[in-house]
């Protein structure tokens, strides 16, 4: 089992789980900040969005996370803000991003179709480095298997959890994530004529089926009434994927 905390500077610990946050964030800023003067907006606009909407990402994705196991977290209220452990839902740092993003559009007058288009894909490979960090912490993963001989001994001895070896779902959404990220820059460049909005639409309709096949999988599912809530919102996705296409057209 690897060590979930990465190297400690005097009584603080830093964990894998940030480090991947932060390398996927790092990574995204670079990518949008490419392609930003290609949509005519400034390299600084980029830096001043993150600046704003990673913190309130973060605590969407917190809120999001901590709304759905109430009962859990009335009860044990100092761990609320225990993100270290885990317990970022990425569907509410999604929503609070998009609010963020709106309004910091709205502002600068920037069109935010080009501005979703150029986050979409750093978005998503934001998301495939991010869920490693749920491989260090061991969660996000699935139902118990007999074997995982086709992966990698680091990946698989990590996914020895409670006596069984599990899915490792958080690698299955990592790689679809980077899948995806892969064929928008290939629809970038080989595709004529792609509309404002369709890179976004893409995005909702690969990350939201993705997310809903692979969500049936895991054994830690945040629930509502009996069924799974990323399940429902990836549907919302999907539809709203397609209608983006339908209105762009």
């Amino acid at each position: 089992m690897i060590n979930p905390v990465a190297f400690e500077i005097g009584p603080f610990s830093i964990r894998w789980y940030a480090l991947c946050i932060v390398a996927g964030l790092v990574l995204a800023v670079y990518l949008a900040m490419k392609e930003a003067p290609k949509k005519k907006i400034l390299s600084d606009d980029i830096l001043d969005f993150i600046l704003i909407a990673f913190p309130v990402a973060i605590l969407g994705a917190r809120l999001y996370y901590v709304l759905f196991r109430l009962d859990y977290y009335l009860q044990n209220p100092g761990e609320i803000i225990a993100i270290w452990n885990g317990g970022l839902a990425i569907y509410g740092g999604l929503i609070a991003g998009a609010i963020v993003l709106y309004i910091f559009a709205d502002r600068k007058l920037i069109n935010t179709w080009d501005f979703l288009d150029i986050a979409a894909p750093s978005v998503m490979v934001a998301q495939s480095l991010g869920r490693w960090g749920n491989f260090f912490n061991q969660e996000a993963y699935g139902a118990a298997v007999d074997s995982l001989d086709y992966l990698p001994g680091f990946i698989r001895d990590q996914m020895y959890i409670d006596g069984s070896y599990r899915q490792p779902t958080f690698l299955y959404e990592s790689v679809w994530n980077l899948i995806g990220f892969a064929l928008i820059l290939i629809f970038r460049r080989k595709l004529k004529g792609i509309r404002r909005g369709h890179i976004t639409a893409f995005y909702l309709i690969w990350y939201g089926f993705g997310r809903m096949i692979i969500e049936g999988m895991r054994t830690d599912s945040l629930m509502f009434f009996g069924l799974r809530v990323s399940q429902w919102l990836s549907v919302v996705l999907i539809g709203l994927g397609i209608f983006i296409i339908l209105y762009q057209n």
